[in-house]
């Protein structure tokens, strides 16, 4: 009898269907956690390299008394590695909202930034192997056969 009294307005706003939630939700978060993971191991690497860099002045004393560029290419590392901790940490949480709203777009600029610093690290560092005199050659002609 209740059925009959119903109004059509009542009715349908009761019935407003719930968003549609995306199945595959909580492996898109996971999968966002994996990748901020192993960018944050790529940072610790770059950092750590650009400290093998910085020390290993500390080790092998240079043939020439200058400075050199060793230091800038470690400290360059030690920064790309600092930098990509803040900005994946920022696309972290950018991506996870973009899957809760169902909204998420790839961009392809973060894949060209960290490309290009790689290029550029890697160019530095065969620029400085080239340019350093050869520390080897030079201690094993000196040092005496056994």
């Amino acid at each position: 009898m209740l059925f009959f009294l119903k109004s059509p307005v009542t009715e349908s706003k009761t019935s407003i269907t719930p968003k549609k939630v995306n199945p595959n939700r909580v492996r898109d978060h996971l999968a966002n956690e994996r990748t901020y993971l192993s960018w944050m191991r790529t940072a610790i690497a770059l950092m750590g390299f650009g400290m093998v860099i910085l020390r290993l002045r500390a080790f092998h004393p240079p043939l020439v008394p200058r400075p050199g560029y060793g230091w800038k290419l470690g400290l360059m590392f030690a920064l790309v590695g600092l930098l990509t901790v803040f900005l994946t940490t920022a696309h972290y949480f950018t991506v996870r909202r973009d899957i809760d709203e169902d909204t998420y777009e790839p961009a392809d600029r973060w894949v060209v930034l960290f490309s290009l610093a790689i290029v550029i690290l890697g160019a530095g560092i065969i620029y400085f192997v080239a340019t350093s005199p050869d520390l080897l050659m030079g201690s094993m002609l000196t040092s005496s056969p056994p």
